[in-house]
């Protein structure tokens, strides 16, 4: 009984896994190669490392999530941008006792990504190839000092998200 039970568990785990992928994009079949040039940070506010960071977490969300090789010189795919906004603004104020100004209970963090995506072979087709900006945030209590790196993680992952649904996903 334990063996048939076992089977069972084993053949739909089969089949279920051939329904499903990680990778569902639409990236033409003749699509090979992706430039992922470097993001500056052109921001008011320039924060150490951001451009690095976003430009490697948008690398190796392309890499883990699709075919493509990534490659230095012109490849099939050229995606490049600029980090334009990173803006820290409050979203909620508290009333303290009387005698002084109010304070932010919560802030918002920012950030704002423009994205030019141009594929080689068809530089002329308006759903593959784009330009435009993407912003996301996060919510946060107390000092940004604190929580900014996990803040810049999470807003990272979700823009990088955003931009590979954009350019490889019809959405």
């Amino acid at each position: 009984m334990k063996r048939l039970y076992t089977a069972i568990v084993v053949l739909s785990l089969g089949l279920l896994s051939s329904c499903y992928t990680l990778k569902n994009s639409s990236i033409p079949i003749d699509v090979k190669t992706i430039n992922i040039q470097f993001f500056e940070n052109n921001a008011p506010l320039v924060v150490n490392n951001l451009s690095q960071t976003f430009t490697e977490a948008l690398k190796d969300r392309i890499r883990t999530q699709s075919r493509l090789s990534i490659v230095r010189n012109e490849g099939d795919v050229i995606m490049s941008g600029a980090i334009v906004g990173y803006q820290i603004a409050p979203v909620s104020i508290e009333a303290t006792n009387s005698n002084t100004a109010p304070i932010a209970g919560a802030n918002r963090l920012s950030i704002t990504v423009r994205v030019k995506c141009v594929y080689e072979k068809d530089k002329k087709d308006k759903n593959l190839n784009f330009e435009e900006s993407m912003t996301r945030f996060a919510n946060y209590k107390g000092d940004i000092g604190t929580q900014e790196q996990n803040l810049i993680q999470e807003i990272t992952k979700q823009l990088t998200e955003d931009i590979f649904n954009r350019a490889f996903s019809n959405w």
